[in-house]
């Protein structure tokens, strides 16, 4: 929608609340309501913000922030009041000059898009995410007993989960987004829900949603839902697999045999390849997210490593090309969890694989074996993921790919989090506290 379409149509559906929403640099939703009446003002000169609002920020820094909503974004929650509607839009933070604010992860990941369009190709992008429903004790309460114990693409009765999954999906629907399938996931309580492609910046707007209205629509069914990468020990690791195809001149670059991909493909696999370690603290930005569910090369104790090699189809590996033909082929990045801050996930992605093309990088054979059957020997010239989260923020602290696309104020952001994590404190309080 345009401005005056989006106003005309706040004016003619009975929209009382409109919710303006945004991110934290941490990717945490958060919004201010305001009245209609009051939307025009939005638009032209955006509402005020307090900086400290946005986790992260130097609370030092006491900046004059403006919300300015997208109409292109405009989407009615479906879960509220038919009377009276509630409508959502995500907006740019705006400094008072009218310039981007700094920290707007919204904004850098519009900059990546741009660089990629720039080069003369066209980003698509989707993401299967999975999480989990708890059940909720008689005050409503998260509770750690999983919503019920079926595994991989069971159905009812086993999946106790199936009628939220619809719920949900058909939320999405009423909204704008078209989820692509759904199902049970092989942890107890554990669910998947994909995502058709678009492009990056409405794909990672879709993944904010969709968080928001798997907690909404879980907690009116009395369910509480957690996208926390390992919520309990015993459970099965969520992750958030991450889908991206290049186009030029409305062609799809990618093919669905792994091996024959073009040059400017193997290029951009390349980048991302390259880079990947040093942005590992913003895919996986929580203490948690780093046990990748490897054995170990002595067979004797846990290994918590995760090659950087890429396959053709091989689910093990960390990208993979799925065998899949036509406009849908794409590469897809296995490595990240939901707990991450989708617009700066993307950006760091897209920048690596365009550093990748301009740099002209090769990639490496795909390795078509089962990662966790492969042998030391097998890994003899493969890059490892950092394999905790100290590991993490060193690759960060030390790249100048992070500090050439994110400000200082982010980078710190992230480490001061993850620093925090390490203090003692209670292993349960922490994991819900986190999210």
């Amino acid at each position: 929608m345009s401005v005056a379409e989006a106003l005309e149509y706040v004016n003619e559906n009975d929209v009382k609340f409109i919710r303006l929403a945004f991110c934290d640099i941490f990717g945490v939703q958060k919004n201010i309501s305001i009245m209609p009446n009051v939307l025009p003002r939005a638009f032209e000169f955006g509402i005020p913000l307090n900086a400290v609002m946005l986790g992260g920020v130097d609370f030092q820094t006491r900046l004059s922030l403006f919300l300015v909503p997208d109409p292109k974004t405009i989407s009615v929650l479906p879960w509220r009041p038919k009377q009276g509607r509630v409508v959502r839009f995500f907006c740019d933070i705006k400094n008072a000059d009218g310039t981007a604010f700094i920290a707007d992860t919204r904004n850098i990941l519009k900059q990546s898009v741009k660089r990629i369009t720039d080069m003369g190709y066209r980003c698509f992008s989707g993401a299967d995410c999975e999480f989990y429903l708890f059940k909720t004790n008689e005050n409503g309460e998260p509770t750690f007993t999983p919503y019920d114990s079926a595994g991989y693409c069971d159905i009812g009765p086993f999946d106790k989960c199936e009628n939220i999954r619809r719920a949900i999906c058909l939320a999405l629907e009423e909204m704008g987004i078209v989820p692509e399938c759904s199902h049970h996931e092989s942890g107890f309580g554990q669910n998947e829900i994909d995502f058709c492609n678009a492009d990056p910046l409405m794909t990672a707007e879709h993944l904010i949603t969709l968080r928001s209205v798997v907690k909404a629509i879980s907690a009116v069914n009395g369910a509480f839902a957690s996208f926390l990468p390992r919520p309990t020990e015993s459970l099965e690791r969520s992750s958030l697999h991450l889908n991206i195809s290049l186009f030029e001149n409305g062609q799809n670059m990618f093919r669905s045999a792994g091996s024959q991909q073009s040059a400017v493909v193997k290029q951009f696999i390349a980048g991302i390849m390259d880079k990947i370690d040093q942005i590992t603290l913003f895919l996986n930005p929580l203490k948690t997210s780093y046990d990748w569910n490897a054995p170990s090369f002595s067979k004797d104790e846990t290994f918590k490593n995760w090659p950087i090699c890429w396959a053709s189809d091989n689910y093990s590996q960390l990208i993979r090309i799925p065998a899949v033909r036509g406009e849908y082929s794409s590469m897809e990045i296995r490595s990240p969890d939901s707990s991450c801050n989708p617009y700066l996930a993307f950006a760091l992605l897209l920048q690596a694989g365009a550093d990748g093309i301009e740099k002209n990088m090769t990639v490496k054979e795909p390795v078509n074996m089962n990662r966790m059957l492969m042998e030391e020997s097998d890994l003899a010239d493969c890059k490892m993921l950092p394999s905790n989260h100290l590991e993490a923020v060193k690759s960060a602290q030390n790249s100048d790919f992070v500090k050439r696309v994110l400000p200082e104020m982010i980078i710190s952001a992230y480490i001061k989090r993850i620093s925090s994590e390490c203090l003692p404190k209670d292993e349960i309080t922490e994991l819900f506290e986190a999210m």
